[in-house]
């Protein structure tokens, strides 16, 4: 293909998309109406399956299919950078010497970690019941354990972060999400249908059948993509030099 009739084709599919986003927008509920069709419908299946958060009964119930597009998105993501920035033939690894952190600094950070891992893990496992969930769980879990490198020195959070059992947990993590998908089918149901599990009590961390589940799932998958992904990138801006000794690009 030419670069012109590339162009032509980004043109078309660029101008055919914006009419039909045009056209969505002008048909939208007016703001501060009564009438939300989408939002009404969304609610009383939340209530109707025992899911306290709508948005999470939207994400692991409602729209689960569409979650789990997002997770391969960004699971895909990941895979790509961990090919792109791995060690290439002409680099070497040089470990970095420890370096002197103010001591200030040094206490928050140590102190904040484990407040911040906790806070991460809360937002999790309380998805289906308040505001957050998986998604944004997973990243506060992960970047809190980057404060160590903060308060210490990146060695200390190599300890802490053995990257291949994280690259398991990312995989192992995507898998459950699908395979609880699959448990659905094999019931005589649907894909990521959400009637494997009772409904149990309304607004308990057990409430919300399969919403639970998924939400830890993504949790998951999120927390150990967000560490591999920075992972890779600090490896490539403190260990991994070229084979002068210049530092390589990321």
């Amino acid at each position: 293909m030419t670069p012109r009739a590339r162009l032509w084709l980004v043109c078309l599919g660029g101008g055919g998309l914006a009419a039909l986003l045009v056209a969505a927008c002008l048909r939208l509920p007016a703001f501060g109406g009564l009438w939300h069709p989408y939002g009404d419908r969304a609610v009383r299946t939340s209530l109707a399956r025992h899911t306290a958060n709508t948005v999470a009964s939207v994400n692991f119930d409602q729209r689960a299919f569409d979650t789990m597009g997002e997770m391969t998105i960004l699971f895909g993501a990941v895979l790509g950078c961990v090919v792109l920035l791995r060690q290439a033939r002409d680099e070497h690894r040089d470990p970095p010497e420890p370096r002197e952190v103010v001591p200030p600094v040094r206490r928050y950070a140590l102190i904040v970690l484990p407040v911040a891992l906790v806070t991460g893990l809360y937002v999790i496992a309380h998805g289906q019941l308040s505001p957050g969930g998986g998604f944004q769980g997973g990243v506060v879990a992960a970047t809190s354990l980057h404060l160590m490198y903060l308060g210490a020195d990146y060695a200390a959070l190599e300890r802490i972060r053995p990257v291949e059992a994280y690259e398991i947990g990312d995989a192992l993590s995507a898998s459950a999400y699908l395979l609880l998908g699959l448990a659905g089918v094999l019931t005589g149901t649907a894909f990521l249908a959400n009637t494997l599990l009772p409904y149990d009590t309304f607004n308990t961390l057990s409430s919300g059948g399969t919403v639970p589940l998924l939400n830890a799932a993504i949790g998951v998958e999120v927390a150990c993509a967000v560490v591999v992904l920075l992972a890779r990138f600090l490896d490539q801006a403190v260990e991994i030099e070229e084979a002068k000794g210049e530092m390589s690009a990321p």
